[in-house]
């Protein structure tokens, strides 16, 4: 099987920075796109970012130019670098990623989500 693990989260004052990290593992053959949504309290889940294979990305008007996201292909791995923290971006960060796995499915997968609290 195939598991998403964020880390990363916690506590920062206004106008800091946090780098979340989401590591893929288990029976990947590839990974076609991975991204990042976040829900606050009492709020729908909401695009963040997103990357895909050859490196493209695409942000949430809220995200960019504060938030980017990376990729490192060899370890599975994505990253969002999240700048000058806002209190409005307090909330659960998921990530997710469209992996085709060694029995050659294409599956989408969620992580479990990392806690992000930005305090004014």
């Amino acid at each position: 099987q195939v598991q998403l693990v964020e880390s990363g989260g916690g506590l920062v004052q206004a106008g800091g920075s946090l780098r979340l990290s989401c590591a893929a593992s288990g029976s990947i053959f590839s990974i076609n796109s991975m991204g990042w949504y976040r829900q606050a309290p009492g709020k729908q889940r909401e695009f963040v970012a997103a990357i895909i294979s050859d490196g493209s990305t695409t942000y949430a008007d809220s995200a960019e130019g504060r938030f980017t996201i990376s990729r490192d292909n060899a370890k599975n791995t994505a990253y969002l670098q999240m700048n000058s923290l806002k209190p409005e971006d307090t909330a659960v960060y998921y990530c997710n990623a469209y992996i085709v796995t060694i029995a050659r499915m294409t599956t989408f997968f969620w992580g479990q989500g990392t806690q992000v609290t930005v305090s004014s």
